[in-house]
């Protein structure tokens, strides 16, 4: 059995390998064409745009790891097939639950390097991809966006315009409001950063303050040094006495966002882990906001490395078909179309369950739980009736 668990791993790896290098090697060319003219535009070298495309592979590595799993575990087990090797081998003692749970053992590796690259490799990738154009650029990749927060009676509303990916948070926006949902403070800051305890430290911050009545950031205000230095300090002379304006260089402000909400919340959702996807949607949740969209990303990247576990199913029945009387090509490339059906149908179930309102695990879970129950009906089939 070792020696029958060698040959089809070696084999399916391999065919793995080679269509995954394939795959990379033409959407190396094509982001390096497009690359290269927006870095000439800006005045940058060919460096520059060579080391951005190699750091767009671990996602492209992982996007396309479901297909290339599917026609790698094709090609070897159609080839096996035609060459009569894997009718010995069942003629040897490789049954069809042995055969499965051979290729299970290899499918959960399969899923395991999905997880790997697309928590740790990919958002790492990322990141660095977003630094690299900042830094050569100026311009920051991450959207502004709001955010809410809640302290006892009272409420906040928090704009980010920007967000750098060194952690400094640009043009940010604080409303409170108290109890009955009036306006108590207005904060604006030039930028800030926060800490994972959610400490926010902004600076050139101007803040206005609308009752005599101590609140949470007007508190805080009072009791900081620099609200002492009449040099930046003022009262705003106007028909309602009781608004006050301060403009403070540093000011320091303790909330209930922690810096993983934060960049959560500013950057795209494809770009996040799976446990900033989950911290994300649980804070939304938390201040009653919508997280129907994070919550379905959520489960899609939870389950995306099950999908590479359906590819594997979805080729075992291949072994099992007859090619000695020709027709592989035609085979094979029904099994390709039936693969790319199912990255098709995850892709609109997501949009539909955001529509529909569907059950977010539900909407990540069934097109995989439909491809598995399709493979696994044909794979009974082929071994009961051919």
């Amino acid at each position: 059995m070792r020696t029958v668990r060698r040959l089809l791993y070696r084999d399916i790896l391999s065919s793995f390998t080679l269509v995954m290098a394939g795959f990379l090697a033409l959407f190396f060319f094509v982001d390096f064409i497009d690359d290269l003219d927006r870095f000439q535009r800006l005045g940058l070298g060919v460096g520059l745009a060579l080391w951005s495309c190699v750091l767009k592979l671990p996602g492209r590595f992982y996007e396309l790891m479901p297909i290339a799993v599917l026609i790698g575990t094709i090609f070897s087990l159609a080839r096996l097939a035609q060459s009569s090797e894997f009718t010995i081998l069942r003629t040897g003692g490789l049954g069809p639950q042995r055969a499965l749970g051979l290729l299970s053992t290899l499918a959960l590796v399969f899923a395991v390097l999905a997880f790997v690259v697309g928590d740790f490799v990919t958002p790492w990738a990322d990141k660095q991809a977003q630094l690299l154009k900042s830094s050569s650029t100026g311009v920051s990749n991450a959207a502004g966006a709001w955010m809410k927060d809640r302290d006892g009676d009272f409420s906040y509303a928090v704009h980010v315009g920007r967000a750098r990916t060194n952690g400094t948070m640009e043009d940010v926006l604080i409303f409170e409001f108290d109890a009955k949902g009036a306006m108590a403070t207005r904060l604006t800051a030039k930028n800030a950063t926060v800490d994972a305890s959610g400490r926010w430290q902004m600076n050139d911050v101007r803040l206005m303050q609308w009752t005599r009545t101590p609140t949470p950031l007007s508190a805080q205000a009072a009791a900081a040094p620099d609200h002492k230095d009449p040099a930046v300090s003022q009262d705003k002379l106007s028909d309602n006495p009781t608004v006050r304006e301060l403009l403070l260089p540093t000011y320091t402000w303790q909330s209930q966002l922690p810096a993983g909400v934060v960049t959560a919340a500013v950057q795209p959702t494809w770009n996040m882990s799976t446990l900033e996807l989950y911290r994300y949607t649980r804070h939304l949740s938390s201040q009653e906001q919508s997280s129907a969209q994070p919550e379905i990303q959520f489960w899609r990247k939870a389950f995306y490395p099950f999908a590479c576990m359906v590819m594997v199913a979805l080729a075992l029945p291949f072994a099992y078909l007859h090619f000695r009387s020709g027709g592989i090509s035609v085979k094979v490339f029904g099994g390709i179309m039936l693969g790319i059906s199912f990255v098709v149908l995850n892709a609109i179930a997501g949009h539909l369950g955001l529509l529909r309102d569907w059950t977010p695990w539900l909407v990540a879970s069934a097109p995989s739980l439909f491809y598995l129950g399709i493979s696994m009906a044909a794979f009974y089939w082929l071994v009961r009736y051919r």
